[in-house]
Parts: structure tokens; C-alpha cells; sequence
């Protein structure tokens, strides 16, 4: 369990109450919801009832006035539980950072008491066809006429779209001074004209369905976009301050995962009996699911120091440890379901036990919301100071 010195006497109630929560719907629940085609509405409604979806927003606006370190423990407590709310991590920790940190007074009263109360949700649009994790690349653009704004492109992999009320899309306008193109941060009501989204058919066994979004001069009026536009660079630092959360996020997310599957695995290795122990007291089922226990907690540790320094300020430093944190959580979560799958031989395949369905959904903390590739490449050239490949 957390060590007294790493959380506050509120951070361990918050963990038990959301582990709690978690145990009354469990993964039963879950696969019960993503097998009918439906949302996890019952939950989140009564997460949000609880006041945990909106821990992270300030007070003022009806939210917990807590950080991403709160927010990160309901995910994680909820993904430990086996009905982990993946909007959590674009919702609250993205959009409505993003918005509280930069939004004009109108955005913050418009958005977050409905994000903070579960009764109004965001989606997150960055990811395009032909820019993967090149945000350089990206192709959406926005341009003037008159007070409006006509905003043009494609987005792949854009999640729970057809639940969200808006989705915060990241496109690129000129500057006015310079001529460059520099990244701009827009809310596009579901319902506005020129905005379609299309369903991918995934793989992956989750509730929220992933769209891929066109944007065909979706005309938004001036308040669309985040903070009014103050500062050269604004764009740019709102970008950061929701990619960080979001990394953050994905590591609380894969630690929860993690730690089912290795709950699950132990359940079953204290009572599996072959010869004449449980299979648990061979150390070829113990020693496997020790290391991966290690490296879940190992993870955690790095995400709590990343959402330390996010909460406190620290861009810079939040940026390094929270890439360090998703690493290691997506890492460490597909060893974790592995192994328990393994422990459980044939029965780690039947629905009867449901943890099959983990190793696809494990997979995602490798590939995104950044690839492991790129969170190397990141440490490479900015902690290590060796020159860029790319």
C-alpha cells in the first residue's frame, strides 16, 4: 500500500473511497456494458455524484480543487477495480485543465461546472492521418472571416466523440506578425455544421469508441477559441498542459490495469492446486508475479513525482517524469497481464475469467497517447543531450 509519506491522510481517503466505488461495479460490470454496446453511464454518474470526476478543478467553477495527483488516484483505483473510465483521462485531466488554465472567465463558467458535476464531457482532437506524433505536421488549420473563425482537416483516433458535448480539437492558424503557422486550441460543439465523425472499428474491448473526425470550414464564432488567443504562444503552452495530464493519466491508467490482472492472477495462484500446493508456492508462478508487481509500483512511484511537479508548477520538470511515468506504466502493465494470463494457463483465455481481453487493451499505454519510441527519443535529446534522429 502507498506509504503515509508519499500521500496526504485526504489522498489515502480519496484512494479507499474510489476503491470501493470501484468494487461495487467491478470488471463484471464492465465487460457486461462494452458486451451490450452501452457506456458506463451508471458509474460515471456515481463517480460524479462522489465529487471524484472533477477533484482536479478549482473550487470555484465545482470542482475538488485538488491536481492531476487526485484525479490520477480515482483513475487508478477505478482501473484496479476492472472498470477503469478512460474519458477521465481527456475529460477532466486535458480539457479542463487546458481550460482553467487558459480559458477566458466565459470558457471556465461555460465548461467546468459541467465537467466537474460528469454532466457535460469533452472529447480531445490532435492526432491526424499523416502527422502521428509529429504535431509539426498537423494539417488542420483555422483561418479569419470577419469575427468567425472556418476551421478545415482531419483527426484519427479521436475517443469518445458521440458521448462528448465539444471536443477541444488542436489545429494551426497564421501569426499575424511573423506569417508562420502556430497551434491554436478551439471547442467544437458535437452539433456544428461541417463537423462529421466516422466510427473505427477497433479491436479493442472498451466502451468508448474511438471516431475519426472531418472538418469541412466548421464556422466557430470568435470565443471559440481557448483564451481568447492572448499571447503569441499561447497556443503552445496550452498543447503542454494538457499533454502532460494526459501522460499522467495513461500511467494511472496502466498502473490500474496492472494491478488487476496481477490481483486476478493471485486470486487464482493461492487456490489453483495441481499437486499438493497451490501453484503460488512454486516460485516460477511467484517470482514472475513479484517482478511485475515491482515494476507497477516502480511506475507509480514515477507518477506521483510527475504529477507532484505538475501540480506544483513545474512544466519543464512534469514534462520529463511524466513521459518517464507513461513508459514505465505501459511497460509494466503488459508484463503485469502477461504474466497473469500465463499464470492462469487456458483459463487466462476464457471469458469465464476475463482477463483475456486485457492483452489487447495493455497494448494502448505503448502506443499512445505517445509511443515509447517517442517518449525515447524525448529522454535521448532533452535529458540525455544527445542530437536529434528526426
Amino acid at each position: 500500500m502507498t506509504n503515509a509519506l508519499l500521500e496526504t491522510e485526504e489522498q489515502r481517503d480519496l484512494r479507499a473511497a474510489v476503491a470501493a466505488l470501484g468494487k461495487r461495479f467491478g470488471r463484471e460490470y464492465f465487460t457486461g456494458v462494452v458486451a451490450e454496446g452501452k457506456h458506463t453511464d451508471e458509474l460515471w454518474a456515481e463517480a460524479a455524484s462522489l465529487g471524484y470526476l472533477g477533484v482536479n478543478l478549482p473550487e470555484e467553477y465545482g470542482g475538488g480543487g485538488g491536481g492531476i495527483t487526485e484525479l490520477a488516484i480515482v483513475l487508478e483505483e477505478l482501473g484496479a477495480a476492472g472498470c477503469p473510465l478512460l474519458m477521465l483521462v481527456v475529460s477532466p485531466a486535458i480539457c479542463g485543465t487546458v481550460i482553467a488554465r487558459f480559458g477566458t472567465e466565459e470558457q471556465k463558467r461555460e465548461w467546468l461546472p459541467g465537467l466537474a458535476d460528469g454532466s457535460r464531457k469533452m472529447a480531445f482532437g490532435i492526432t491526424e492521418p499523416d502527422a502521428g506524433s509529429n504535431s509539426h505536421r498537423i494539417t488542420t488549420t483555422a483561418r479569419r472571416e470577419g469575427e468567425d473563425w472556418l476551421l478545415t482537416g482531419r483527426k484519427v483516433f479521436i475517443s469518445g466523440v458521440d458521448i462528448a458535448d465539444a471536443t477541444l480539437v488542436v489545429g494551426r492558424t497564421e501569426d499575424e506578425r511573423t506569417g508562420k503557422l502556430k497551434p491554436c486550441l478551439f471547442i467544437v460543439p458535437r452539433d456544428a455544421p461541417g463537423f462529421t465523425r466516422s466510427p473505427i472499428e477497433m479491436e479493442l474491448a472498451a466502451p468508448e469508441k474511438q471516431f475519426e473526425l472531418v472538418l469541412d470550414d466548421v464556422r466557430l464564432p470568435a470565443d471559440a477559441l481557448v483564451g481568447g488567443g492572448q499571447g503569441e504562444d499561447a497556443g503552445l503552452l496550452q498543447l503542454f498542459a494538457g499533454l502532460n495530464p494526459e501522460r499522467i493519466m495513461t500511467a494511472a491508467f496502466g498502473i490500474g490495469m496492472g494491478r488487476h490482472a496481477i490481483d486476478r492472477a493471485l486470486d487464482y495462484a493461492r487456490t489453483r492446486q495441481v499437486w499438493k500446493e497451490p501453484i503460488g508456492s512454486h516460485q516460477a508462478i511467484a517470482h514472475p508475479l513479484a517482478q511485475a508487481h515491482i515494476e507497477l509500483e516502480l511506475a507509480r512511484l514515477m507518477m506521483t513525482k510527475a504529477a507532484a511537479l505538475y501540480d506544483a508548477g513545474d512544466d519543464m520538470g512534469a514534462g520529463e517524469a511524466a513521459n518517464m511515468a507513461k513508459y514505465a506504466a505501459g511497460e509494466a502493465c503488459v508484463k503485469a497481464v502477461d504474466q497473469a494470463v500465463h499464470t492462469l494457463g487456458g483459463n487466462g483465455l476464457t471469458k469465464e475469467y476475463g482477463i483475456a481481453s486485457l492483452i489487447t487493451a495493455a497494448r494502448v499505454g505503448r502506443i499512445a497517447p505517445v509511443s515509447r519510441e517517442m517518449v525515447l527519443n524525448f529522454v535521448s535529446h532533452q535529458t540525455l543531450g544527445l542530437p536529434k534522429s528526426y
